[in-house]
């Protein structure tokens, strides 16, 4: 395999038994709770993921920050001191300066270690479709492919990386500024559940609603139906916030419909949840547009 690390950060979501299995570095971002500030790791060794969302559930606010320029490159010189090369996966420059900080980072470290190779893709993807990117990258690496193969790969695959979810709750929406305070008084009363997406620019956008859970959880698979492609039915992801019950739901709505094989279910990290919250449910395949 070729001698370069993929590395991505914590709100791929990717959980630590997938990061062993795809062979990837993960830089953890950070998240804050009752005035205690905590690493979201994907072993969620500082606070478990469902203890979050009851904390959420009882009225708490998370606050998140991106990854500063000095996390970055303290994470990537320790690589290229040891010989290595680096490809940077990074969080979606629509919703966070996270890939900001790795570009600056990158441009100082390129200096100091000009015999080694240092690339970063703005993934323009977030949640488990940043971490299906980087899974399916991972999975191109262990073909054999060199670090810019793989960096093309990522760059020409990212636009068709499908981000499909719904949430329980508006009011979290509401106060990221996603939705108007009057959409999320009207909707919570009327059970209307909005249907997003990340867009193009990597941004949250609003695509639909509809009345009610299930029709929302099962509009998130109608949805796939229309643009999935055929490599997309082979691999999907499915991220949720503190609602396994209703991700089981759709991962077997997904397989009989689809015949997909290797669907993965992991939890929204606080960082991303923190924003979505609970109940949030997430969809990610390869399709022929987002």
């Amino acid at each position: 395999m070729p001698d370069y690390v993929i590395l991505t950060d914590s709100s791929a979501d990717l959980s630590a038994e997938m990061v062993r299995e795809a062979g990837v570095t993960v830089l953890p971002l950070s998240f804050t709770i009752q005035g205690e500030t905590y690493e979201n790791t994907p072993d969620n060794r500082e606070m478990d993921p469902a203890l979050f969302y009851d904390m959420l559930r009882a009225g708490e606010l998370a606050t998140t920050s991106a990854v500063n320029v000095a996390a970055y490159t303290d994470t990537v010189e320790p690589l290229l001191q040891a010989g290595k090369d680096v490809l940077i996966l990074a969080f979606s420059s629509g919703l966070s300066t996270t890939c900001n900080s790795a570009e600056v980072a990158a441009e100082e470290l390129r200096e100091r270690y000009p015999q080694r190779k240092l690339y970063v893709v703005d993934t323009l993807c977030a949640s488990l479709g940043q971490g299906l990117l980087v899974w399916l990258a991972a999975r191109e690496q262990k073909k054999g492919r060199t670090i810019e193969e793989v960096r093309d790969w990522a760059e020409t695959h990212k636009q068709a990386v499908c981000h499909q979810f719904t949430v329980q709750d508006l009011k979290f929406l509401k106060r990221g500024g996603r939705i108007t305070a009057t959409t999320a008084v009207l909707g919570s009363m009327l059970q209307i559940k909005p249907l997003l997406h990340v867009d193009q620019e990597g941004r949250l956008t609003a695509v639909g609603k509809a009345r009610g859970r299930h029709a929302s959880l099962k509009t998130l698979v109608d949805r796939m139906e229309k643009t999935v492609t055929d490599e997309g039915r082979e691999t999907v992801f499915i991220s949720h916030g503190d609602c396994r019950g209703d991700a089981d739901k759709v991962a077997e709505m997904v397989r009989e419909r689809f015949g997909t094989r290797d669907v993965r279910i992991n939890y929204v990290g606080p960082v991303i949840g923190a924003h979505s919250g609970p109940g949030t449910l997430a969809l990610f395949y390869l399709g022929t547009e987002r």
